[in-house]
């Protein structure tokens, strides 16, 4: 691609991005950078909507083929996956179970008017409005992602509501500590676990959810507590069987 087909491309992304992505917190990377270089992430955006609308699949031999034109010591492109969940472009990347990219090592812009499935923007404000809070999750559950006055997902015969939920169970129910879950979640896990703030768990709550366990995971939560333990005497010690000796 020519410097000109490179700028008219990214006036494109940079037009519908305005216009439909940065309202939902899709960042759009600089063109170039202090030395006036051509980013590596505008780079990816630009040859993925080389032909926008009518996108394209691109392998990833291509992409890193394009990108070390202007990086020669590129070895292995990530951009275009990063581009896509993480940062909110509606980028797919090939595999089994994507509805748009079957092969694994290929992607596909799908479009540039809506932001990746469920992005919730690369941060979440701290905040003690619920109105808000609930906005900034698009009006949808962290967890399961059903839309609020809309039929649950799981649950086709719940009209789905959204429920303050905790993201860590050991706090109280304050700004900064808020999740939006649907009544079906929020029921289901009842505090057992520490949620990220995606709705994503990360941590266990209480003690009581590891009784649901089976008891090959029992024993493996024991033996890390017994070998992981802080107190280094034997008295200190999670007291019960050395489980190495088991």
């Amino acid at each position: 691609m020519t410097d000109k087909e490179i700028e008219a491309v990214y006036q494109i992304i940079q037009d519908y991005h305005a216009k439909y992505l940065k309202r939902h917190g899709v960042k759009l990377p600089k063109l170039k950078d202090a030395d006036g270089k051509y980013t590596r992430n505008a780079l990816v955006l630009i040859y993925l909507a080389r032909f926008y609308p009518s996108t394209v699949l691109v392998t990833k031999q291509d992409l890193t083929a394009f990108i070390r034109k202007f990086y020669p010591e590129t070895t292995d492109v990530q951009q275009a996956r990063h581009l896509g969940a993480q940062s909110g472009w509606f980028i797919s990347a090939g595999g089994r179970d994507n509805v748009h990219v079957k092969k694994s090592g290929e992607y596909r812009l799908i479009t540039l008017e809506r932001p990746y499935p469920n992005f919730k923007g690369h941060r979440i404000e701290s905040s003690g409005d619920w109105e808000k809070i609930k906005q900034q999750y698009g009006n949808r559950c962290a967890t399961c992602g059903s839309e609020e006055g809309k039929r649950n997902l799981h649950w086709s015969g719940t009209i789905t509501k959204l429920q303050q939920a905790h993201i860590d169970a050991f706090k109280p129910l304050v700004e900064g500590n808020i999740i939006p879950q649907c009544q079906k979640c929020n029921r289901a896990y009842r505090d057992f676990w520490v949620f990220d703030e995606r709705g994503r768990v990360r941590g266990i709550a209480k003690s009581a959810v590891i009784k649901k366990c089976n008891e090959k995971i029992k024993r493996g939560i024991y033996k890390i507590l017994y070998n992981e333990s802080p107190l280094n005497t034997c008295e200190d010690k999670f007291k019960g069987q050395d489980p190495n000796e088991w």
